[in-house]
């Protein structure tokens, strides 16, 4: 026992049964790791714990109980057989408070005491950008979701969402396709333990490629509570959550109400009020708790990331002008000028002139007055 590292002890507590990441917090932030075996093994006294597990554990179960529990489960299977099944995941584990713990979640409430990893941890010290929404979503939410995934990546931003079936897997396929995509994915299982199925491709392409987070030990599989519990990971991971699509009662507004309570932007995607798939980020805009979300231009304005006045020039928000439109651009030039004058110059004829300056002025290029045309 004594050669083992501190963090074996860790996490072999972290696949006790009924050790939720409250109690784990709890444990792990009052005592050093020797002592919290103690304590779970009933050996050593932490009244704190012992108060919630009182207060908060089951009906007609005392903290003695517990205790006993766990200290059966470690006789069966004890810290060092725990610690090889780890190492020989060839996964990562990194515990609160120590170097290379992300800096993003050291000062989350409810960061997770042992943080295990696949992939580049230093891929969180990007933008952070999370991406969720329904696993029943539309073929237009899945576009707008692999859409967005792929240019947030192009732009640096890390794109975080949790692996499941419909938004999230999409999100995460078009951040792999965008230049220099590295997606983030915290999931609800071991990091050996591919859920969903049929995800298993992506699931690897995202550890190889990114980064795949969790704090459930190797071989676990995910639990009911195991979902809204990485919920909450997800959103301490970000700086903003999008929610693309969401049902009134989706995991998603598990996620978007996490952000909320960390003072984090929320956006949403509007969505057809007869759409079952929307009826939750309409909620959300309804409600005032999200920003309106049209394009990844509101993403990277929202992440102060818009570059589009950073250059010297003037900034013109107008759409740029195609080039029949730009000849006649150049052509009027400083002065005013009839459209008979425009069809002398140009040599068109004079339908195609009037339908391009109709489209001119549509897009406020050039104003009318009288017969006479002049440039904005």
């Amino acid at each position: 026992m004594n050669s083992l590292p501190a963090v074996a002890t860790s996490i072999a507590l972290t696949g006790l049964q009924g050790m939720t990441p409250a109690r784990l917090r709890l444990l792990l932030r009052r005592n050093e790791p020797g002592t919290a075996l103690a304590v779970v093994r009933g050996e050593h006294s932490d009244p704190v714990l012992t108060e919630h597990l009182r207060t908060r554990g089951r009906r007609n179960e005392r903290p003695t109980d517990w205790f006993a529990r766990w200290r059966a489960e470690l006789d069966r299977c004890g810290v060092a057989e725990r610690y090889e099944a780890f190492l020989a995941s060839g996964m990562g584990a990194v515990c609160w408070g120590e170097s290379g713990y992300p800096e993003c979640l050291l000062d989350d409430p409810d960061a997770p005491s042992v943080l295990f990893h696949r992939g580049d941890l230093s891929i969180l010290t990007a933008r952070r950008v999370g991406i969720v929404g329904t696993r029943s979503a539309t073929a237009g939410g899945l576009r707008l979701a692999t859409d967005l995934g792929r240019e947030l990546a192009g732009h640096g931003i890390r794109v975080v969402s949790g692996l499941a079936r419909g938004i999230d897997g999409a999100a995460h396929r078009g951040a792999l396709a965008g230049q220099a995509g590295r997606p983030v994915a915290v999931v609800a299982s071991g990091l050996n333990v591919v859920y969903p199925r049929e995800h298993r491709v992506l699931w690897e392409q995202v550890a190889t490629e990114g980064l795949l987070l969790g704090e459930r030990p190797p071989g676990a599989s995910p639990q009911a509570m195991s979902f809204p519990e990485r919920n909450r990971i997800l959103a301490g991971l970000c700086e903003i959550v999008v929610v693309v699509e969401s049902r009134s009662s989706g995991g998603s507004l598990i996620t978007a109400r996490e952000a909320l309570r960390r003072d984090l932007t929320v956006m949403a995607v509007p969505g057809s009020l007869s759409s079952r798939a929307s009826e939750g980020t309409n909620e959300l805009l309804r409600d005032g708790l999200a920003a309106m979300l049209l394009d990844t231009t509101d993403v990277l304005v929202a992440l102060g990331l818009d570059t589009r006045r950073a250059s010297s020039r003037r900034f013109d928000p107008r759409p740029p002008a195609a080039p029949d439109e730009q000849h006649l651009l150049d052509l009027i030039g400083a002065d005013a000028v009839t459209i008979d004058e425009l069809v002398l110059r140009s040599g068109l004829p004079l339908t195609d002139v009037a339908v391009c300056l109709g489209r001119l002025e549509s897009a406020g290029r050039v104003e009318r007055s009288g017969g006479w045309f002049v440039l904005r």
